[in-house]
């Protein structure tokens, strides 16, 4: 009876002793992974300043759409340098319809060249949309008598966000300017697989591919180069241990929980039997 009632005691004290270190390991784990989650931590130790930073001005480059306007204060000046198309809009009068005028994109070649009315070929790639617009109002003074308003815009500016988000995908941005926070947030934010410490962005330069790492739980991040995304930037998030070893759990991770669970049955049943 005595030897009965010592194994008992000691079939329960080791139960309570694996379910204590269960429970803690689990609670080292969990500190540890939140630690993983915010972003921009320790934001207290960093030295914010009002200095004002230069901003990331894109570049035009082959294959881009833009839209290119000119203005002046006499109209019918301006409307053999604006390339635009008829476009018939569902408003009659007197059984004639009328026609609104749509601006034309003009498609960058692959020698960030575009072909300009009555300018022929201008050599747009590699300035910015502003070196552009003053390119375009000095090559209009011979044509033009007042300095008109030349306004270039990017059409299909864009980036790409894939891999651990809610919602991957390509995404337009109408200010042509974004920088990796917003991308992230078009996307849905991370989900929780996504490893914070170690997104990629691939970005093209000089026909060249290039692989950046950041690290979002690093608040010094916004003061990186990289904290702003360039056109066409592709923002991949790479998932966490956690989501590959679930990715596994028809394998190993099943055989671990059929092992636990055959241990306490035997525990259960030798419990009961001692009892």
């Amino acid at each position: 009876m005595n030897k009965s009632f010592c194994m008992h005691t000691s079939v329960r004290k080791m139960g309570r002793d694996v379910i204590a270190c269960l429970v803690a390991i689990s609670l080292f784990a969990s500190c540890q992974s939140y630690k993983k989650v915010p972003y921009l931590q320790d934001a207290e130790s960093v030295e914010w300043t009002s200095q004002k930073k230069t901003l990331y001005d894109a570049k035009i480059m082959p294959k881009d759409l833009l839209t290119i306007v000119v203005s002046c204060t006499s109209p019918e000046l301006a409307i053999p340098f604006n390339l635009t198309v008829a476009s018939p809009i569902s408003i009659s009068v007197k059984s004639q319809i009328t026609t609104q005028p749509s601006l034309q994109q003009y498609l960058v070649d692959n020698d960030g060249k575009v072909n300009f009315p009555v300018l022929g070929e201008l050599k747009v790639g590699g300035l910015t949309k502003r070196q552009a617009e003053q390119m375009i109002v000095e090559k209009l003074e011979p044509y033009i008598k007042e300095t008109p308003i030349v306004t270039v815009r990017m059409v299909n500016y864009k980036i790409s966000v894939i891999g651990e988000v809610n919602h991957p995908g390509i995404y337009t941005v109408n200010n042509e300017q974004v920088n990796l926070l917003e991308a992230i947030a078009m996307a849905g934010d991370l989900t929780i697989y996504g490893k914070r410490n170690n997104v990629r962005i691939i970005r093209k330069e000089n026909n060249r591919q290039r692989l950046i790492t950041v690290n979002l739980n690093d608040v010094n991040v916004i003061h990186s180069s990289d904290f702003y995304l360039h056109q066409n930037d592709i923002v991949y998030v790479e998932p966490n241990k956690a989501k590959t070893q679930g990715a596994n759990i028809g394998s190993s991770t099943n055989l671990l929980i059929s092992i636990t669970s055959i241990l306490i049955s035997m525990a259960g049943l030798i419990v009961t039997i001692l009892r």
